[in-house]
C-alpha cells in the first residue's frame, strides 16, 4: 500500500513565507504520518536535482543528486534512515525516459550529441520538446544503470518506478506518419530501448534482490512484468492504467445510469493476472483541469463521500497492490497544486476526517488479512461470488490466502438505495464478522449494517454451499470473514 507524495508541495510553513520543509524538517511529520496511516511504502515523486521545480521533478539534469531545495544529500539519506526506522519503505520515481534541453544538462554535452540522438526524429520528445536517450550507446546505458543503482546502494531506496515506459518502447509514440524512423526490421518498437529495460532490470534484481521495479507502461505491450529469460521486460510489477481508468469512469456516472455500465467493473479480471499489477490513483488523476477524485464523484456532498469511500473499498479487495496519491486519503476538494500546500484544515470537518479513518483501517485490514495481499498476482486468490446483478449494481467477491480459511468476502453497493434481505452465498457455515462497513458513523455513513455480523445458513447459493442474508448500506462496502 504506496502513499505517492511530492515533497515541496505536501506540507508547507504557511508563517515563514509558504516554504517549503526540508529532508530533516519532514522526516519525523511523515514517518507518524504514514505510520498512523498505515501505508507500508512512501513514492516520491522524482527527488533528482531538476531545473525547472513547476516540472513536478520530471525533468532531471542531476542523475545522481537528491534536488538541493530541501537539503543535502546527507540530509536526504536521513529522511530515507528514518522513514525506514518507523518500518516504512522507500520507492523512488526514476526517469530514464527523457531529460530537458538546458545547456548545462546532457543535451549537447561536449558539443556533439552524446547522450541523445542526433535525428530529432529519434531524439526529442514531441510532448515535452526534451532529448530522447540514445539507449544504443554501451555508455549512456551504463550511464542510466549506475543512476539506478546510486539511489538504491547510496541512498537505501526500496524500490523504483520507471516513469513513461511506453514513450521508451515505441519509436511512433505521439508521433504523425513521416515524424519518426522505423527500426532495422520496419517495426515500431524501440530494440534499443527494450534491451535497456531488460539489462537494467537483470542488473538492479543481481545487484539488489530484495527491491522491487514498477513500470509506469499504459499500452497492452506483453510481458511487462515478466522475468527476461521467458522475453518479458523483468519489471517487478506494472502499473494497471486500464483499471484506473474503467473504475475513475465508471465512478462519474450517475448511480441510476452504472447498471449500463457494469462491464468497467468487472472487465480487469480478463486480464488481471497477466501482469504483477498496481492498482494507482495517482498524481495524474488530479491535475490539468482533471478535478480531485471527491470533485469527480456525482451527488450532493454526502453522495461524494460515499462514494469515495466506496471506491477505497472496491480498490483495496481488487488482486494488486494500491497506490493513492496524497490528498485522496482525506478528499482534498481542489485539484493539486505543486505551489500550495495540501489543504490540511479540512480535517477538521467530521467528513474529511472519516474518510481517513476509512482509508486507515483499509490499510490495516489489508495488514492483517493474509487473503487480502498474499495472492495478488495468483488467479486462485480471487473469485466472483455474484458478478451478473447488474440491475442493482451490486458486485460480491471472495479473496483468499494460501491455507483454505483465509478467506474474506466482500459486498459492493454501487447505488443510493439500501438493499435489504439481499442473499449471497458463502465458502462456509457459521458466523461471518462483519470487519469493515464503509456505512459506519465513524467515518461519516448513515449507519446502516448487519450489527457486527451474520449467520450462514446451509442454503446453497452461487456455487457455494451456503448463504448469508444482508442488509447493504447505500454506497456501502463491507468486508466479512468467518469467525474461528
Amino acid at each position: 500500500s504506496v502513499y505517492e507524495m511530492h515533497l515541496g508541495s505536501w506540507m508547507r510553513v504557511p508563517e515563514d513565507g509558504n516554504r517549503w520543509l526540508t529532508y530533516r524538517e519532514l522526516a519525523p511529520r511523515l514517518a507518524d504520518y504514514v505510520s498512523r496511516m498505515g501505508f507500508t511504502h512512501v513514492e516520491f515523486m522524482p527527488v533528482m536535482e531538476h531545473p525547472l521545480y513547476q516540472s513536478w521533478g520530471y525533468q532531471v539534469t542531476g542523475y545522481f543528486a537528491p534536488t538541493s531545495r530541501y537539503g543535502t544529500p546527507q540530509d536526504f539519506m536521513f529522511l530515507v534512515d528514518y522513514l525506514h526506522q518507523n518500518g516504512i519503505g522507500v520507492i523512488l520515481d526514476w526517469v530514464p525516459s527523457h531529460f530537458p534541453a538546458d545547456e548545462f544538462g546532457l543535451q549537447n554535452f561536449d558539443g556533439t550529441h552524446l547522450f541523445e540522438h542526433a535525428d530529432p526524429r529519434l531524439g526529442v520528445h514531441p510532448d515535452w520538446g526534451s532529448s530522447i536517450f540514445n539507449y544504443g550507446r554501451n555508455e549512456v546505458r551504463g550511464f542510466l544503470v549506475s543512476s539506478a543503482l546510486c539511489w538504491l546502494q547510496r541512498y537505501h531506496a526500496d524500490g523504483l518506478r520507471v516513469d513513461a515506459v511506453a514513450s521508451m518502447l515505441y519509436l511512433d509514440y505521439s508521433r504523425k506518419a513521416g515524424e519518426w524512423i522505423p527500426n532495422k526490421f520496419g517495426g515500431r518498437e524501440n530494440l534499443e530501448a527494450v534491451d535497456f529495460l531488460r539489462r537494467f532490470n537483470i542488473e538492479v534484481y543481481k545487484e539488489e534482490p530484495d527491491v522491487q521495479t514498477v513500470a509506469e507502461e499504459s499500452t497492452a505491450w506483453p510481458l511487462v512484468s515478466r522475468p527476461t529469460y521467458v522475453g518479458g521486460l523483468g519489471f517487478g510489477m506494472k502499473w494497471d492504467m486500464g483499471w484506473m481508468h474503467d473504475t475513475l469512469y465508471y465512478f462519474q456516472r450517475e448511480p441510476v445510469h452504472r447498471k449500463f455500465h457494469h462491464s468497467n467493473l468487472t472487465f480487469r479480471m480478463l486480464y488481471a493476472f497477466g501482469e504483477n499489477f498496481m492498482l494507482p490513483l495517482s498524481h495524474d488523476e488530479v491535475v490539468h483541469g482533471k478535478g480531485s477524485l471527491i470533485a469527480k464523484m456525482p451527488g450532493d456532498e454526502w453522495q461524494k463521500f460515499a462514494n469515495l469511500r466506496l471506491l477505497y473499498g472496491w480498490m483495496y479487495a481488487q488482486p494488486g497492490k494500491k497506490l493513492l496519491f496524497m490528498g485522496g486519503e482525506f478528499g482534498q476538494w481542489r485539484e493539486w497544486d505543486v505551489e500550495q500546500s495540501l489543504d490540511w484544515h479540512l480535517l477538521d470537518h467530521p467528513m474529511h476526517g472519516g474518510l481517513r479513518l476509512w482509508l486507515g483501517d483499509l490499510n490495516r485490514v489489508l495488514r492483517e488479512e493474509k487473503a487480502l495481499h498474499e495472492m495478488d498476482f495468483d488467479p486462485a486468490g480471487f473469485s466472483w461470488i455474484d458478478v451478473a446483478d447488474a440491475d442493482h449494481s451490486i458486485v460480491s467477491l471472495l479473496r483468499r490466502g494460501r491455507t483454505a480459511d483465509d478467506v474474506v468476502a466482500a459486498v459492493f453497493n454501487f447505488t443510493p438505495v439500501p438493499r435489504h434481505n439481499y442473499q449471497i452465498g458463502v465458502p462456509f457455515a457459521g458466523r461471518w464478522v462483519e470487519m469493515l462497513n464503509s456505512d459506519a458513523p465513524l467515518y461519516g455513513g448513515s449507519g446502516q449494517g448487519n450489527m457486527g455480523g451474520v449467520e450462514a445458513a446451509p442454503v446453497g447459493m452461487h456455487g457455494q454451499l451456503h448463504s448469508v442474508t444482508l442488509t447493504l448500506p447505500p454506497l456501502g462496502a463491507m468486508f466479512f470473514k468467518p469467525e474461528k
